[in-house]
């Protein structure tokens, strides 16, 4: 390829770049469309393999989704606001808590100051607005509906959602048929390699990992609320949706889930004990069972690029950026093995070993 071809197509990547950043507000219900058709494309050709037509198949699909949509929204979500409320409610006798019984200990062992925790300000004001409403949810939608227009965008927004990833789904074959047809001839072999790749890391790590999050997520609600702990269910979602970083769930859900036993149940052991159990048990099932199983050892993204892939896709691009970190973040990692090997065996590496190896010559 000649230099002007190289200057040719990273001008058209950096245009490229550039349009996406100015078109970033409109952007998330695409990459919601996009992202539940990449999901669903799999369940459709098994349905298709079973005789049935595209349009039927994708009908099937998008009925399962909904009706699981429809089950979170009528059972997970009330039950999670009441958690929420609960919590809400419990925030001032915790700091209570942190005041007369856990920070005065902590301060004893430690030897700090008497004046040096001070609770009593963030205490009143959390009062104060507690006083001040009884109902979350009215609070919510009197921000939400303060501007008629943000309010029929996000609207706008939900309701293209499905209008899109529908169409997505039913051409997801014809529109990777002719993106594939537009490749150059003579590169389709290697580009199609790295796609395949991209696409066995995204995969792996949408499907597998999402339902290794799920999983966990009601193992540890069902354990933590078979002990008893009033915040069990909100806690163990909490720690299901942190295991999207490995270990992140644990860390997170353990240290949630002690404070609130400590709380609620002061310093009983069984309830601690049940709490060790329950985490115990869970990443048994992730080591042993359910990473093994549904995700495998594809992925490759280690958990301190995971963190920094969704943290600056949050940074640089909002809510967009968050739905984009992970799957540039794995393209980045194939496309970054693919030249590693290609240094390996470039001129570069290979004269400078040889030279390396070379025995000085005598005088």
């Amino acid at each position: 390829m000649k230099d002007s071809n190289h200057w040719l197509w990273l001008a058209g990547l950096l245009l490229c770049g550039w349009l996406v950043y100015l078109l970033t507000p409109i952007l998330s219900p695409f990459l919601v469309g996009i992202l539940l058709a990449y999901l669903g494309d799999p369940l459709v050709d098994r349905l298709e393999r079973c005789k049935l037509s595209r349009t039927w198949a994708v009908i099937a699909v998008f009925t399962l989704f909904s009706l699981l949509l429809l089950l979170l929204l009528l059972v997970l979500l009330p039950m999670l606001g009441k958690q929420l409320m609960h919590l809400y409610q419990l925030a001032p006798l915790a700091l209570d808590w942190l005041q007369q019984q856990a920070l005065p200990w902590l301060q004893q062992q430690l030897g700090l100051e008497e004046d040096f925790w001070r609770l009593d300000q963030l205490k009143a004001a959390l009062s104060g607005h507690l006083g001040s409403t009884t109902d979350l949810v009215g609070v919510i939608l009197s921000q939400a509906t303060a501007s008629s227009l943000a309010l029929l965008a996000w609207v706008g927004n939900l309701l293209l959602v499905p209008v899109v990833s529908f169409y997505l789904l039913r051409d997801w074959d014809l529109i990777m048929a002719k993106l594939r047809s537009l490749l150059p001839r003579r590169r389709e072999d290697v580009v199609m390699t790295l796609i395949g790749e991209c696409h066995e890391v995204i995969g792996a790590f949408l499907r597998g990992q999402l339902l290794v999050m799920l999983a966990l997520a009601v193992i540890y609600a069902s354990g933590l609320m078979l002990v008893g702990l009033e915040l069990g269910l909100l806690i163990g979602v909490l720690a299901g949706l942190a295991s999207i970083v490995p270990y992140m769930g644990f860390v997170v859900g353990f240290g949630a889930a002690v404070i609130a036993v400590l709380f609620q149940f002061g310093l009983e052991p069984y309830p601690l004990l049940g709490i060790a159990a329950v985490f115990t048990v869970g990443q048994l099932l992730e080591g042993m069972l359910l990473t093994p199983m549904l995700v495998g050892d594809r992925i490759g993204l280690h958990p301190v690029a995971v963190i920094f892939a969704v943290l600056a896709g949050g940074q640089l691009f909002g809510f967009t950026g968050v739905l984009l970190a992970l799957p540039v973040a794995a393209v980045i990692m194939v496309l970054l093995r693919h030249v590693h090997d290609l240094y390996k065996l470039s001129d570069l590496y290979t004269k400078h070993a040889a030279v390396a190896a070379e025995p000085p010559s005598e005088p």
